[in-house]
């Protein structure tokens, strides 16, 4: 009998202090989420007042900063205001203790992409090795850096490179990108004209330019080259061989 009252109080004091745990933390959680709604309300306010300071400008989204500033996205830009709409910034944001640029790492944030979404179809292919590795380039026909990029690229074995071509620096690199496109095989036609300077022919096809193009501006790719890893990340620029190995790696 005493071990069954024993067990009964046990389980009674066990139900009420479990009570006292959930009473404790339903109001921090009330707390949290009254807090969201507010700061919800906010950037609907700070979101209404751009709007109607800029002649209603495409708006994709506002959000509270670390920074206490609001981030206003525009397309593919960012820019930044207090609660009132006051003062904007239109520019790149430092990071002053770290020399981060805050406003890029955030674009490339709101760009990511999954690796296996990227539509393939708008790049041709090439596999080194087993290809066991992967990765994407956006890349101009007449872009240099593109170029010292791809001889990087020849000296990395296994690796699987997916190239999308993406002519925004001259009316040339439409044309180079047309012919190499309809060309017998592209990666072959691109690597001669990249590594060797070999002129591609003349050939007329549909070439997807508007889309490959759309693509970019919709990753937010701002310049050439433009790499894009397997696990999500990207870097602009030509980046070294062992930069590229250790990145492969990760």
């Amino acid at each position: 009998m005493f071990n069954r009252l024993f067990m009964t109080l046990s389980f009674v004091l066990t139900a009420l202090c479990s009570s006292a745990v959930l009473a404790q933390a339903t109001p921090s959680v009330a707390a949290a989420a009254a807090a969201a709604s507010t700061e919800d309300a906010k950037a609907a306010a700070v979101k209404k007042l751009f709007a109607e300071r800029f002649n209603n400008p495409p708006i994709a989204g506002v959000r509270l900063t670390p920074y206490g500033l609001y981030e206003v996205q525009l397309g593919s830009d960012l820019v930044y205001t207090d609660e009132k709409v006051n003062f904007v910034l239109d520019g790149t944001l430092i990071d002053a203790k770290t020399r981060r640029d805050i406003t890029r790492e955030r674009q490339d944030e709101l760009a990511k992409m999954p690796f296996d979404q990227l539509p393939f179809e708008l790049a041709f292919k090439q596999v080194r090795g087993d290809g066991s590795r992967k990765l994407a380039i956006f890349e101009d026909p007449n872009c240099g850096y593109c170029k010292t990029l791809r001889k990087s690229l020849g000296e990395i074995d296994n690796l699987t490179v997916y190239t999308f071509p993406y002519p925004i620096l001259s009316p040339d690199s439409t044309q180079k990108v047309k012919n190499i496109w309809c060309a017998k095989d592209r990666a072959e036609t691109w690597d001669a004209w990249m590594l060797k300077g070999v002129v591609p022919p003349t050939v007329n096809c549909d070439v997807p330019v508007d889309k490959m193009v759309e693509l970019g501006q919709k990753l937010m790719v701002r310049g050439t080259p433009a790499i894009f890893f397997a696990d999500g990340s990207r870097v602009g620029g030509a980046i070294p061989k062992d930069e590229l190995e250790k990145r492969l790696k990760q």
